[in-house]
């Protein structure tokens, strides 16, 4: 092994750390439009993208997949789980996204940065459920498979960028994105079971202006406005409202999904047979007003009599 002079590697770190915390590096906005490649690596110069969406997939009861006696088949366990996620995030035309052990992360940024993001999380829990099927078809009955599936989280924001690592060394390099977006969609993940996909806050304001998204299909009882839970992702800080999210426990309908995918990806948003859905939440939300504003009214008249009596 190379001799490694500790002292003075020590040294040059304290060293450049002082520089950098010396003056702030340059940050350049790319509005929309970020190009990974182009990232610098010597330079102090960080890129700014104004909003990309971050889709994390995690396999739950990944650790126990790779014990003893499952060391023959871990490889083509890994292989189509988080293959199959690349897969899906390549398809939905990802403008980055990385392996991280299990799982993996994408994001998206540029047009339709929502509508792909969400479609991907959707059709990633809709693989996960058959890959649990073909994994207990395979080992049927067996009490040391886990349980196992993916949980996936959405979360959005502006990021910073920069690629990190060694120079002249590509193997040792990797984008550094700082900003809440990977994060909070690592813990909105994080925050619910298999086969559930969490979405915060402001990517919930996104989804639920979309019809295709937000409504159930024609299916069974269909639409109704039951697709999405409230959820509180906890693992965030109190009173952040990315924390008021939803969670989706659907995958895509074997008779509509295609069509809905499809509908998204054009950017549609807009569904003749759910008028009736919005004209009723419409309502409701006047109803809750009308009683909220009422309720204040009682508090405040009994407060000004408390203080006349006093």
């Amino acid at each position: 092994m190379t001799e490694v002079r500790l002292e003075g590697l020590l040294k040059d770190l304290d060293q450049k750390a002082k520089d950098e915390f010396a003056s702030t590096p340059e940050v350049v906005d790319k509005g929309h439009n970020l190009d990974v490649s182009a990232l610098p690596i010597t330079a102090r110069k960080w890129h700014k993208v104004t909003d990309a969406v971050a889709v994390v997939a995690d396999l739950k009861g990944s650790t126990k997949l790779g014990t003893a006696k499952w060391a023959a088949s871990t490889a083509s366990i890994y292989e189509a789980s988080t293959g199959g996620v690349v897969r899906i995030f390549d398809e939905f035309e990802a403008d980055f996204l990385a392996i991280q052990g299990d799982g993996a992360f994408a994001l998206f940024w540029g047009d339709l940065r929502y509508e792909r993001a969400v479609a991907a999380g959707i059709t990633v829990k809709t693989f996960s459920v058959d890959l649990v099927k073909r994994l207990e078809d395979r080992w049927p009955n067996d009490p040391q498979l886990p349980s196992t599936g993916y949980k996936v989280g959405v979360a959005s924001s502006r990021l910073l960028v920069k690629r990190v690592g060694t120079p002249r060394n590509l193997n040792q390099q990797e984008p550094v994105w700082a900003g809440k977006a990977v994060n909070y969609a690592a813990k909105a993940a994080q925050s619910v079971d298999r086969h559930l996909m969490a979405v915060t806050g402001s990517v919930w304001d996104r989804v639920e202006k979309n019809d295709y998204l937000a409504y159930t299909c024609p299916c069974g009882e269909g639409p109704s406005d039951t697709l999405w839970g409230d959820h509180t992702i906890d693992r965030l800080p109190d009173g952040d409202p990315e924390a008021q999210g939803r969670v989706l426990s659907s995958t895509w309908c074997a008779t509509h999904g295609e069509e809905y995918c499809a509908a998204v990806l054009r950017g549609e948003k807009k569904r003749d047979d759910v008028d009736h859905l919005k004209r009723a939440a419409a309502s409701a939300q006047m109803r809750e007003a009308i009683w909220v504003k009422a309720q204040q009214e009682r508090q405040a008249l009994r407060a000004r009599r408390a203080g006349l009596s006093s």
